[in-house]
Formats: C-alpha cells, sequence, structure tokens
C-alpha cells in the first residue's frame, strides 16, 4: 500500500510543481443594465456616469470556495479595504435560495475538516452554519468488502471533540454569503456570466472612447479587462477563477491541465434511519466506495461511486429495490463483516500496547439499517483533473478550477477552501509590503504553498481507488494488512487523523 502512496506522489508530482497601486477607481458602462448587489458604500460612490468600473480583485465563481475567498479577505485588517467583485450567474446570489429547516436535507452535502471549520470560524463565517441543520460526527468506520481490510477512528484518539461536520452545500454557501453581508466589505455581485478576459494592452484599445486617456492607461497598464455576458466590461488588478471543473477562466489564461475521467458515477441522495447517526461509515467496495454520512436528525447522506451502467440502473430502480441494494452494500453484501483482527495482527502490533488509541478497542458495528429515501437520487460523472500551473500575471485559480479529485474522502472541497485562505493571506502579504497583487511572483507563491498539498491528497486518494480496482487474493491480504496496521500503530493512526483534519501537509508514512 505504502508503494502505491510513493508511486502515486512520484507520478503527480512530475507535474511541474514550481515554487502597490490598487484599482480604485470606479466607473460605469453606458446604458449598463447589470442587475448589481451593492453595500452601502457602494451606492454611494457608484455615481459617476459614463465610466467603467475597476475592483481590486474579480472573483469568477461564486459558489463555496468563491464566497469563502471574499469572506477571508473580508475579515482581514490588510485585505477588507479592497474592492470586491464577484461574477456569477447563480440565483443563490440574489437571496432567492430559502433553507427550511422542517424540509428534508438536500443531496449536495460537504464533509468539512476540522481545519476548514477553523478558517470559518476566523472569518465569522461558522456561527450561521451553527444556526442550520449540520452534524458533527466523532467516529469514523472504514472497512472492505473481503473483509479483511477494517479501521476505526475517534476523536479521542487524538483528544478532539469530532472529526468533522457534514453540512449541505447551500448552508456552507448561505453562511458565507452572510457574513459578507454583515459586514461593510465594498463588493458588488454581478449575476452574469464570463464571456472574455484581456490580459494585454493592445486589444484594450476599444474602450477608449469612454475614458480619458488617463484612466485608460492606469486601467490598461494595471488591469485585466473582463467582458461580461450583457456586453459591458469591468476592470480587475487581480482575477480570481473559482468557477469549477469546467473553469472559463482557466480556459481564457490559457493554463493547461493534466487528469482523465474515471469509468465510474457517483450516486447520491439523503436517507433516513431510525435513530441519529453520529458515524461516518465508508466500505470499498469492487465497483467503488460507498459512503454512509450523517447530516443530522435521523437523516444521512449516500456517496455511492459505481459503473455509470449500474449508476443509470440504480437511479431508475423502484425506492424499495434502491434500498435493498444500499442496505445490502453497508452490510453483508458482496462479502462478510470484518472481524476484530486479520491473522493475529492485534497481536503483531502489541508492542503499541503502551500507547493503544481508544478507537483500537472498539468492535465492529453495522451501520444503521435505511429504511426511507429522502430526496431524489442524483448521478454526477467523476474525474481527476490537475491545472499544471495556478498562477500568472493578473489571474490566479482555487478550488476546482485548479484540481478536481475523487469523493472517496470527501477532500475536494476542503482542498478548495484551504486554496481560498491561502490566497487570501498571500494577497495580504503582499499588501503589507506595497507589492502589485497581480504581480506573477506574488501568486507564486500561493502556488508553491498549495500546489504540493493538492497533489499529495490527489495522489493519496488516486492510489486507494487503484488498489481497490484489484481483486486479487495475496495482493487483498496486503491491503487489510495496512488498514489494520492504520488501526493499530497509535502514531501512524494520530498521523492519518491530523492529515484527514488538514492539520499537517503530510501523512507521516509518506
Amino acid at each position: 500500500m505504502n508503494r502505491l502512496v510513493k508511486k502515486s506522489v512520484s507520478n503527480f508530482f512530475a507535474l511541474k510543481i514550481p515554487s502597490k497601486s490598487l484599482c480604485t477607481g470606479v466607473v460605469k458602462v453606458p446604458g449598463s443594465n447589470v442587475a448589481e448587489i451593492l453595500n452601502e458604500n457602494e451606492k454611494k460612490e457608484n455615481t459617476t456616469s459614463n465610466s467603467i468600473q475597476q475592483y481590486d480583485i474579480a472573483i469568477v465563481g461564486g459558489g463555496m470556495v468563491g464566497m469563502a475567498l471574499a469572506s477571508f479577505l473580508a475579515s482581514m485588517p490588510m485585505t477588507k479595504q479592497l474592492s470586491v467583485a464577484i461574477i456569477d450567474s447563480s440565483p443563490a446570489l440574489s437571496g432567492s435560495l430559502s433553507i427550511k429547516k422542517e424540509d428534508p436535507p438536500d443531496p449536495r452535502v460537504s464533509t468539512v475538516t476540522p481545519a476548514t471549520i477553523s478558517f470559518m470560524k476566523d472569518a465569522g463565517a461558522w456561527k450561521y452554519v451553527e444556526q442550520n441543520r449540520h452534524a458533527y460526527f466523532d467516529k469514523m468506520q472504514v472497512w472492505d468488502y473481503t473483509g479483511l481490510g477494517y479501521a476505526r477512528y475517534n476523536a479521542r484518539d487524538v483528544n478532539k471533540d469530532f472529526l468533522g461536520c457534514v453540512a449541505e452545500n447551500k448552508v456552507l454557501h448561505s453562511a458565507l454569503l452572510s457574513c459578507i453581508q454583515d459586514s461593510d466589505f465594498k463588493r458588488t455581485i454581478y449575476p452574469l456570466r464570463l464571456n472574455s478576459m484581456t490580459l494585454n494592452r493592445s486589444s484594450m484599445s476599444v474602450v477608449r472612447e469612454n475614458m480619458s486617456s488617463r484612466e485608460s492607461s492606469s486601467a490598461q497598464g494595471q488591469c485585466a479587462r473582463l467582458q461580461l455576458s450583457d456586453g459591458n466590461s469591468i476592470y480587475a488588478k487581480l482575477v480570481v477563477g473559482a468557477d469549477g471543473g469546467k473553469s472559463r477562466v482557466r480556459e481564457l489564461a490559457g493554463f493547461k491541465t493534466t487528469g482523465w475521467n474515471y469509468s465510474q458515477n457517483a450516486i447520491i441522495c439523503t436517507v433516513e434511519h431510525p435513530s441519529e447517526n453520529r458515524c461516518a461509515w465508508q466500505r470499498f467496495l469492487p465497483t467503488g466506495p460507498i459512503a454512509l454520512l450523517p447530516i443530522g436528525d435521523k437523516f444521512s447522506n449516500i456517496v455511492w461511486t459505481m459503473s455509470p451502467t449500474e449508476s443509470n440502473q440504480r437511479k431508475s430502480i423502484t425506492e424499495e429495490e434502491f434500498l435493498k441494494d444500499v442496505n445490502s452494500a453497508l452490510d453483508y453484501g458482496y462479502g462478510p463483516h470484518p472481524t476484530s483482527s486479520l491473522s493475529g495482527t492485534r497481536d503483531v502490533f502489541s508492542w503499541f500496547q503502551m500507547d493503544t488509541t481508544v478507537s483500537a478497542n472498539e468492535s465492529f458495528e453495522v451501520p444503521p439499517k435505511i429504511t426511507k429515501l429522502a430526496s431524489d437520487r442524483m448521478v454526477f460523472p467523476l474525474s481527476l483533473r490537475h491545472a499544471n500551473s495556478y498562477a500568472s500575471k493578473r489571474v490566479v485559480l482555487i478550488g476546482d478550477a485548479a484540481h478536481t479529485v475523487h469523493p472517496l474522502a470527501g477532500q475536494g472541497v476542503n482542498l478548495g477552501f484551504g486554496d481560498a485562505y491561502s490566497l487570501s493571506r498571500i494577497i495580504a502579504e503582499g499588501i503589507a509590503l506595497g507589492t502589485d497583487i497581480g504581480e506573477v511572483n506574488l501568486l507564486k507563491k500561493y502556488e508553491a504553498e498549495r500546489k504540493p498539498a493538492n497533489i499529495s491528497m490527489m495522489a493519496i486518494l488516486e492510489s486507494f481507488q487503484k488498489a481497490y480496482s484489484v481483486d486479487f487474493g495475496p495482493f487483498n491480504i496486503l491491503r487489510a494488512a495496512a488498514f489494520h496496521g492504520a488501526n493499530y500503530i497509535p502514531p501512524l493512526k494520530r498521523s492519518i487523523i491530523s492529515y484527514a483534519s488538514g492539520e499537517q501537509n503530510f501523512p507521516v508514512f509518506l
């Protein structure tokens, strides 16, 4: 197992790991009909007609990661004075998405790590999450279909209260939006799409007729020009691509990617069971992992990876048939339950008995029986993509625009939040030093910080995905031994928990 991880890490690191004035004018294009969402300060400032809007930062993509970046910028003394444009056509940014506690949970959820929670608390956003439905979990059980590989993790193994928290994406997004709205952060939300982006001076001459020569020279020399879907343009000193796996910013800026599509889909849904769930369950099956994640009350979320043919079939079968398949996949289906030890595995690791963990003494548990389907079943194709570079002059990528990963460990959004937090700090450092925030040398510091961490996680997830695509007796035993080692070697277990929690850059086994 370790050799698989090391090989994957070396393959991913072959993907090229590298290493003052602000746009402050506020202007408008004649005839603009953009339905802008402005705070009170901007409403007072934006009284000038016949001009073009200029911003310090344009965040293209107002999803969870883009809004996280805006929240982090709004909470830092060095960056909260920046003017920021957020470009996204999603109706969620207009406040039209309602969250009702009496409704069943939405099937689109995220498992956020303690590190992500800490970032959101620092920004003042986590309190809004806690006002809505969410579920902390303090235990995790991972096992495989052979009945050999098995491990349990407990928050008390690392003296923590919880291992993570599951929340609906709309709850996380709404919390970040509320955080920004309750601040005096200067932001403008454009409910539009990005059509084109110009990063060089020569092609910006088309706007000169609307600007004085001094304004034109300043905007062209210091800012990128973004043309929006209503035909109007804005300028920004730094453009942040937070627009997902099919990033328009990444495409327009010419960033190349490396990756592939998996021959797998993920089927997700909300389910109900008789009692509250406080554990995250994950079982590795021959066609891919199935996870049961607590979401609050008597609800949990299913994330089940399988072939496209299977996912299409299971999306269309009856609720009764689907629940039968889910319960089988989480219980005796495909193979037996694990025993507490594998051929004396506990004895093999007995020399660690003086430093045992709480979860090492916990027995295998059967997940709660699913009794009801509480949402529609949704199917998503899976892929791995990684941008060869995250930054160039005036443009930087974060979140899925820079990297997409397999969902088997629920780490995708946490990597994106890590990107947003890192970039906000780098921007603050640049301002403190009087550096142009769009300078490539500054942005490369962000890339050098985040790229190794993202590639490392991608390599580990890819290793697990590959390891469980092989069903061969001797290899199954080796794979199970690695599981049991992670269960019974306390230093290794604590390192794995810390790494998965976002508190440690690299697990000890690397």
